[in-house]
């Protein structure tokens, strides 16, 4: 059954003015609130235009879409809010969308793009391969984030993953940490496990320190209760085969190591020193509050927005080039005691 503006209007709870404003891409008198509304009613709805969709082809919606792996994990909530907050700054809303690091949804998310819903789409892939970007033809401009496609003809905004876990693995050896775990090594879908690996590793042999690869633990799937179990295998071990420091690959596997080495009675950092990366908000408040190292969540959103407004609007035409932003350590009463940053 086709979908007419009436329905549209019925199932958001506006007018049949407003709905046709939007949909011919008439936006003086839409919030962007309602404007972001509407537009994912059509899409729901799958509202197919007939003489609009010509115009609104050729039309900006000033609507991006930002779409993610991990709904549970608060550091990509933190870079959809930078990313929302930069676009609102540009004029522009931003639609979320889940991809539960599923190839098969992130598949759908770049061919199903469609030019009368969203301009273009920042894109966090866990799950697609460079060929998958090759072989796909989307109607919009497209800029990636984080540590997978490389090579892909696309601009690419990320950190220097390698380095932040040198820079995190050099601050426990600098505290007189020797005999220091990871948590988080694994075959994954990102690269990122590989990269902080080489990273940990190089810090280690640089300060004449071997690497146990028996304190090279898996990380399941980056969540808490995969940092819990770690730390709870590395204390199951004989007392003098205890690490002396974590570096976990992410903030969330250190927070469950932390409440693992509470419950044991471990003190923090005297016995076990943890350091995490994202400096998620949590990782502040824990008891004690966790070092970790911080990539500039506010300026990748900027020139990810920036990039790909400049793709749209056609003012950037050179090839595609990935940027790195910079990253800080902020340490803090996990591995410094009292002595913070």
């Amino acid at each position: 059954m086709r979908v007419h503006l009436k329905d549209i209007a019925a199932y958001t709870g506006v007018s049949i003015k407003t709905v046709s404003n939007v949909v011919n891409g008439n936006y003086d008198h839409v919030g962007p609130e309602t404007r972001a509304l509407v537009l994912d009613a059509i899409k729901k709805l799958n509202y197919q235009p007939n003489n609009a969709a010509r115009h609104l082809r050729k039309a900006q919606v000033n609507v991006l879409a930002y779409a993610f792996p991990d709904l549970s994990n608060p550091y990509f909530a933190d870079i959809g809010h930078a990313i929302a907050t930069e676009a609102a700054r540009r004029n522009y809303t931003v639609l979320l969308d889940y991809t539960f690091s599923e190839r098969d949804k992130e598949l759908n998310i770049l061919t199903g793009m469609s030019p009368h819903l969203i301009d273009g789409l920042i894109l966090d892939s866990h799950a697609l391969d460079v060929e998958d970007i090759g072989q796909i033809k989307t109607s919009g401009p497209i800029v990636l984030l984080g540590e997978r496609l490389f090579g892909a003809p696309l601009d690419h905004v990320l950190i220097d993953n390698t380095a932040a876990a040198y820079t995190a693995t050099r601050h426990l050896i600098e505290r007189g940490k020797r005999r220091i775990a990871a948590i988080g090594v694994q075959k994954a879908r990102s690269e990122a496990p590989s990269l902080r690996l080489q990273g940990f590793m190089r810090a280690l042999t640089e300060s004449h320190l071997p690497i146990d690869q028996s304190l090279l633990m898996d990380g399941g799937l980056w969540h808490r209760p995969d940092g819990a179990a770690a730390m709870q295998a590395l204390l199951a071990r004989p007392r003098e085969e205890w690490p002396d420091a974590i570096f976990c690959f992410n903030d969330l596997m250190a927070l469950g190591a932390i409440s693992v080495l509470g419950a044991a009675g471990c003190r923090i950092p005297e016995d076990i020193a943890v350091i995490g990366i994202d400096d998620i908000e949590d990782g502040r408040y824990a008891n004690p509050p966790l070092s970790s190292i911080e990539p500039d969540k506010q300026e990748m959103a900027r020139i990810a927005v920036q990039l790909l407004l400049g793709r749209i609007t056609g003012r950037r035409t050179q090839e595609p080039e990935s940027i790195y932003v910079p990253f800080r350590l902020h340490a803090r009463a996990s591995t410094m005691g009292c002595k913070t940053d």
